[in-house]
């Protein structure tokens, strides 16, 4: 989307940065904070005292709509990132907000989705995604999500809010609610947010409350005295200093090369002589896809494509150029690919930039399957047989199915490396700069080969029945092949990977005695270059299904040629512990783990064998036992007696009622009543965003508008709609379906 048009023409320019995607391949913590610094600069300079971000969510399905703004799906990774992000933005006198807290992994029917999901799971992945980044940085605020989690708004989810985030974790920032999440005012409050945003619309409910005594006195001030110290705990900022964007260009310029994943080079076609011509193909290249749509759009200070920088890099002389296809549509005209055939056949090499339009990702919508557009496969396949020596770049926020994978010598992933993104890759195509990124998640061969694609999700609840086994943790338990594992990425040098002594053989299970891997890495090629050490811990025998490995440690280096460096990783007690639902506790079961260290979940380089004496951590502090649900492995999902956990019944796959706060436009859309409502939305929304025929958005608008439920009218239209005309509104709409017969059907399996 042109950052001049919509409703980025009144936002301030800002360096953009590469998106999250981009950033969780890095696998470096010290870069991100460097960011953190970055981003906290030009925050204070325009006066902005929270920074809405991170994001760490993990990426439990590779068709979620916003998996560009989070980092991997891995909670340790993704945790390790987010700390680092926050701790670099804190220092500069700016809060952040670490989000959306808790399990909010899909974009469709996002503002009412019930989340179902068994406690194992969220302790182990999607709790602990957020924990580290919580205990480590001390974000200023925390974000509750849309989502309901196991049948209770995470804004009204005390159980979250209180118990684990704040007593057991010890958070004593604010809780604040994504944007309109808050609907019911005393019903957040008292589950444990402090702030709703975007404003007061519930002021005078809350005041109502405290004077019936439902709300304490102690519990509003608490919460007011919050807001008021947002800003106590953080560094006085240097607002009299003016951002740097020049050296923040080149930052992002380094981290966009850093986050690049070469996942293929059989022929060592890369990095190029120098001395070829070039034929670069594809419209991406000249308008690159840089960023995600939604709210995390940033008006650039400037942008950098990949068609200049080549030029620049490698003389105009050497370079030629045909768009292959045009960059709104998914289908194009034949007369595009035959030029770039024609381009193609006279050039030494081809690089061929294809990947994801803004109307196939973007906050809103969810992805339907893993495919490119048709045009961009076909192009490949008629360029790689034109020219053999073909190199494929990818620009998209998440995984992709590749068909023509085998018979291209190099792959690429790009993913969205921000306005200095086009500079960057070049810069790695030619050899000026490393490709130094590691695949944050995993690439499917394709979507069907995903747990996920097979679980029912809609209209009322998504149910977790893959549990734990989310990304790599399912396909290397399930010893399924995959395109490119979790870590994999490749590098223009060599290394040697040489350990140093045996390695522990006991554990004695004490927190104050971790298990410490040690090795020599050695930079044994003719180039610098970076490698991430990857350890894996692997329970040899369990009293409870686990999967097969687990992230336990990383570690990124950079060496010249010949350098080496003596890396030592240190696994402390929790990477050998799974959560007990029982006890309500981490437990380390006696018996033999299996250490790996490689460079990606599948490259083992060496391991050994360590024997723990296992004891139960204490309890969860003041930890209530959480609602949940327990799948087992290839048992019958069966759901708890929520009415009595929560006080209101939870709605069964079918149901027969009313639609409620929490239905989804999309699924009342083909009422007459619910078809004018949807109509008018739709119609706002295209104006905000400033929208026009032409505009690729304009395309997944229906989409976007069908997730808005009637718990959202109040923030989407600035108050002018309460919640208490929000619910006349939902009444009357029920009341005129009624009368013309609708039997208010509809289904969770879709």
């Amino acid at each position: 989307m042109d950052p001049s048009q919509g409703f980025l023409a009144a936002a301030h320019p800002a360096t953009c940065f590469p998106t999250a995607a981009t950033l969780g391949a890095t696998w470096n913590v010290r870069l991100l904070k460097e960011i953190g610094h970055a981003l906290g600069r030009e925050a204070a300079a325009q006066d902005v005292d929270i920074l809405l971000g991170p994001g760490a969510n993990l990426k439990r399905t590779p068709i979620g709509g916003r998996n560009f703004e989070y980092f991997s799906e891995d909670p340790l990774l993704s945790s390790s990132l987010s700390a680092g992000w926050i701790l670099g933005v804190q220092a500069e006198g700016v809060g952040a907000s670490l989000k959306h807290f808790a399990a909010n992994n899909t974009e469709q029917r996002r503002y009412g989705i019930d989340v179902l999901v068994d406690v194992r799971a969220l302790r182990e992945l999607y709790l602990a995604s957020f924990e580290r980044a919580i205990i480590d940085a001390r974000p200023a605020t925390v974000m509750a999500a849309y989502n309901k989690l196991n049948g209770i708004h995470c804004t009204e989810n005390s159980w979250l809010l209180r118990d684990v985030l704040r007593n057991e974790w010890g958070y004593t920032g604010a809780v604040i609610s994504d944007w309109g999440a808050a609907f019911d005012g005393v019903a957040s409050l008292e589950g444990g947010t402090d702030l709703a945003m975007p404003g007061p619309l519930n002021a005078r409910a809350i005041e109502e409350a405290v004077e019936r005594g439902d709300i304490s006195h102690e519990r509003l001030d608490a919460a007011a005295g919050r807001v008021l110290a947002l800003g106590g705990h953080l560094p006085a900022r240097n607002a009299t200093l003016d951002p740097d964007f020049a050296a923040h260009h080149a930052l992002a310029r380094r981290a966009a090369a850093e986050g690049t994943v070469l996942l293929k080079n059989d022929t060592g076609l890369l990095p190029l002589s120098g001395k070829d011509t070039v034929a670069v193909i594809g419209a991406f290249a000249s308008e690159p896809r840089y960023q995600g749509g939604g709210s995390s759009q940033v008006n650039p200070t400037r942008v950098e494509n990949l068609l200049d920088s080549m030029r620049h890099a490698l003389g105009d002389q050497h370079v030629t150029y045909a768009p292959g296809y045009d960059r709104t549509l998914v289908d194009s005209p034949s007369t595009l690919h035959l030029e770039a055939v024609v381009t193609a056949e006279s050039a030494d090499v081809a690089i061929v930039v294809i990947g994801l339009p803004e109307a196939f990702e973007s906050e809103g919508t969810d992805r339907v399957h893993m495919e490119l557009p048709a045009a961009h496969n076909h192009l490949v396949t008629a360029v790689v047989a034109a020219n053999p020596n073909t190199v494929v770049v990818l620009m998209n926020g998440s995984p992709v199915e590749m068909p023509w994978r085998d018979r291209v010598p190099s792959i690429v992933e790009a993913y969205l490396g921000g306005q200095a993104g086009g500079s960057a890759l070049a810069d790695v195509l030619v050899g000026a700069a490393e490709p130094g990124g590691r695949l944050a998640e995993s690439f499917p061969e394709r979507y069907s080969d995903h747990p996920v694609s097979r679980l029912p999700a809609g209209p009322a609840q998504t149910e977790y029945w893959e549990s734990i086994y989310v990304g790599y943790r399912y396909f290397d338990s399930a010893g399924l092949d995959v395109a490119f594992p979790f870590g994999h990425g490749l590098s223009y040098t060599a290394f040697d990977w040489s350990p140093i002594g045996p390695g522990a053989s006991k554990f004695d299970g004490t927190a104050e005695t971790p298990v410490t891997v040690t090795l020599r890495l050695t930079n044994v090629g003719a180039r610098r270059g970076s490698e991430v050490v990857q350890v894996y811990v692997r329970d040899v025998q369990s009293s409870v299904f686990r999967p097969r490995q687990e992230l336990a440690a990383f570690a990124k280096v950079e060496l010249a040629p010949g350098e080496h460096e003596d890396v030592t990783l240190c696994l402390e007690r929790r990477a050998f512990s799974f959560w007990d639902t029982e006890r309500a506790a981490w437990v380390l079961e006696p018996g033999e783990f299996e250490i790996l260290v490689g460079s990606s979940s599948r490259e083992v380089k060496f391991s050994h064998v360590v024997t723990a004496q296992g004891q139960p951590e204490a309890s969860a502090r003041d930890a209530a036992p959480a609602p949940y649900l327990n799948p087992g492995v290839g048992k019958t999902f069966t759901r708890p007696d929520f009415e009595a956990l929560y006080g209101s019944p939870l709605p069964p796959n079918e149901v027969s009622s009313p639609f409620n706060m929490d239905t989804a436009l999309r699924d009342m859309r083909h009422t007459a009543g619910g078809g004018l409502v949807f109509r008018l939305m739709r119609n706002a929304v295209v104006r905000t965003l400033g929208l026009t025929k032409d505009d690729p958005l304009s395309a997944i608008a229906d989409d976007v508008v069908g997730q808005i439920n009637f718990r959202m009218m109040p923030t989407l239209t600035e108050g002018a709609i309460t919640p208490k005309r929000a619910t006349r509104i939902l009444r009357w709409l029920n009341w005129v379906n009624r009368q013309s017969g609708w039997p208010f059907r509809h289904t969770t399996r879709q």
